[in-house]
């Protein structure tokens, strides 16, 4: 939804109602990461009119402070990025307690390794396919072979750990994605910027 047009947020949930399978709401604190999106307000004003679930991305530092909150907003996925918490394990704890699917998220930057020791406790694992904090970056080509090495490590384990990327993602690489071993992807400029937004969601759904 950071791509969307705010001036009239109602339409472009709509296409999300429509086409899509959920909406994915980028949470900028302007400390973890440069740039400020959208708060509790914003969130709340999609949440009533949202028929698909909420999937909550924060890049924000102290995450543990709010899941509560973003839980209350009706958010069913919750992920925060791996540096911004001394220990994940009892954050990942507090999400699921609070209802929701919980998510750790690494930039491309990260070992993919380093998420290794919280498998076990993550629903779904948010991969960034550029870096948290600006729209519309070019897609980062490594990104196929982390998918392929996290992907390995799950079905070694025998988890159903999801695998979710975000950033340039498109109908040119959507297929490529999901080969690799990707589950849940995550799509802005693309589709907000498109001349027909349902085409371009019917052209990455699998």
């Amino acid at each position: 939804m950071l791509a969307a047009d705010f001036l009239h947020l109602s339409e472009s949930a709509d296409i999300v109602n429509r086409y899509a399978d959920i909406f994915h709401l980028d949470i900028m604190d302007g400390r973890f990461v440069p740039n400020i999106s959208f708060g509790f307000p914003v969130v709340e004003a999609i949440a009533k009119i949202a028929k698909r679930p909420m999937d909550v991305h924060l890049m924000i530092q102290h995450p543990q402070v709010y899941i509560e909150r973003f839980a209350a907003t009706g958010a069913k996925m919750i992920s925060f990025h791996l540096e911004a918490v001394h220990d994940p394990e009892p954050v990942l704890g507090l999400i699921k307690n609070n209802g929701c699917k919980a998510g750790l998220v690494i930039n491309p930057d990260k070992p993919v390794e380093s998420l290794f020791p919280y498998l076990e406790e993550c629903d779904y694992i948010l991969l960034m396919s550029v870096f948290a904090g600006f729209g519309g970056q070019k897609f980062i080509e490594d990104t196929y072979d982390r998918i392929r090495i996290l992907k390995a490590e799950i079905v070694r384990r025998g988890l159903k750990t999801q695998i979710e990327i975000d950033g340039g993602v498109s109908p040119a690489n959507a297929k490529l994605l999901a080969e690799a071993g990707a589950d849940i992807l995550v799509a802005g400029s693309a589709v907000f910027k498109s001349e027909n937004p349902r085409e371009t969601i019917n052209q990455m759904k699998l």
